[in-house]
């Protein structure tokens, strides 16, 4: 399958000042900027900074930015799903995962992060995909943002709704592990029956063994 990727911006203005939301953002670009340092969710800074800068160099990969000037406040990041998880078994070139979206807590409140998976859409190649993202509670600031693990839950699920990823139903353990845990998955109109059927099949592995 072709990646091709299609560049969009726009100027969204905050009371941190103007924020500029583009991408997807090529890996040399990414590597001269300036990674916020309350960017902690997964990594520590440095080593979340290099991994977008690497996801980004993957054919498949996008990495959709927020930027004060040259400093990443947020970012999005889309690539093929781990090939330790169950989604990687259906082997589908048209299945990728929205892996990470993060944003500075200075930043948090201005919906930098819906206007990023918004952005991401604006790509009309989004319709060739299976857009899959996976909610797990262990990966949300709850500390930070004093919300319980159901307020968080909403708030995960309207900002992914902007984007057109719905609720689907599935029976893997991370995400059976918790009620708040889910799969969110939007298929794009020029996916074919054969991949949403194989997505299908991959939701539910153990259908008949109850």
């Amino acid at each position: 399958m072709e990646h091709k990727k299609e560049y969009h911006s726009q100027e969204i203005e905050t009371s941190e000042g103007t924020i500029v939301v583009e991408g997807p953002v090529s890996s040399e670009a990414l590597a001269h900027m300036t990674f916020h340092e309350g960017l902690t969710a997964f990594r520590q800074p440095k080593q979340q900074h290099q991994a977008i800068v690497e996801i980004a160099d993957l054919p498949e990969g996008r990495i959709i930015i927020a930027r004060s000037g040259d400093i990443i406040v947020g970012y999005v990041t889309y690539l093929y799903p781990d090939p330790l998880e169950r989604w990687s078994e259906a082997k589908l070139d048209n299945l990728i995962e929205l892996g990470a979206v993060e944003v500075a807590p200075p930043y948090r409140g201005a919906q930098l992060g819906t206007s990023m998976i918004k952005l991401s859409m604006l790509d009309g190649m989004m319709e060739n995909y299976i857009i899959i993202t996976t909610e797990y509670y262990w990966h949300w600031d709850l500390k930070g943002t004093g919300l319980n693990v159901w307020q968080y839950r909403k708030v995960m699920e309207r900002m992914m709704n902007s984007g057109g990823l719905e609720w689907f139903a599935t029976d893997d353990p991370e995400i059976s592990s918790h009620p708040a845990n889910c799969l969110m998955a939007r298929i794009g109109r020029h996916v074919d029956q054969t991949s949403i059927e194989r997505f299908d099949q991959i939701r539910f592995v153990n259908r008949f063994m109850y």
